[in-house]
């Protein structure tokens, strides 16, 4: 489900703010598809730099190091695809009312809609899905989208977004994916997602 929202490439953007997009197309990337060996070989290289979302960090590292391209897919296949069901649900629908496709998915489109984002051709998987909104919030955070209004988003509209499409779900969703029975190096990908949006939350909260 690369690329699940159609955006454009997003004009300059502080470096910090740049960075938060990277973790969040990070998070999207590993949550659309299994890594191939290239992109494995190119966690090994990802190095933390302090804290719990540093050490997250350095566990996706050594995870990549050692993992097999072909056992990663068939994890990634076990835990979000499945035969006759996955392991995990990765949708928000899913984890705030217990059902797919009910009202926070109506909600996230007219939030979609108001925001100038729109769902790429081809893409099957509901707009609710948390590679998806990763990928969102990416766009979000880098002025790739278009507001219906004509305005732009800023620290505000992405809170409001945040707390309304993923910081209400998604961190229980990541939390789970470390605790899941046929996780190996998506028990590590859990960790970054988890602490990253406890380190979103926090900062949101200090810029309120």
């Amino acid at each position: 489900m690369s690329r699940a929202v159609d955006h454009t490439v997003s004009p300059a953007v502080a470096e910090e703010e740049l960075l938060r997009a990277q973790v969040y197309g990070l998070l999207a990337r590993l949550l659309s598809r299994a890594p191939d060996a290239d992109f494995l070989a190119a966690l090994a290289g990802v190095a933390g730099e302090g804290g719990e979302f540093g050490a997250a960090l350095n566990q996706l590292a050594e995870a990549a190091r050692g993992s097999d391209p072909a056992a990663v897919e068939e994890e990634f296949t076990t835990l979000f695809i499945g035969v006759g069901g996955s392991e995990r649900t990765p949708y928000g629908s899913y984890y705030l009312t217990g059902f797919l496709n009910e009202k926070p998915l109506a909600e996230l489109r007219v939030d979609m809609a108001r925001l100038g984002i729109a769902r790429a051709d081809g893409v099957r998987e509901p707009e609710d899905h948390i590679a998806a909104l990763c990928e969102m919030m990416a766009g979000l955070i880098g002025g790739e989208f278009a507001p219906e209004d004509g305005g732009t988003v800023d620290l505000e509209a992405q809170r409001a977004f945040f707390d309304r499409h993923v910081g209400s779900w998604a961190g229980r969703f990541f939390a789970d994916l470390e605790t899941s029975p046929s996780a190996r190096f998506y028990r590590a990908v859990g960790a970054v997602g988890r602490s990253f949006l406890a380190v979103e939350a926090r900062a949101f909260d200090l810029a309120a």
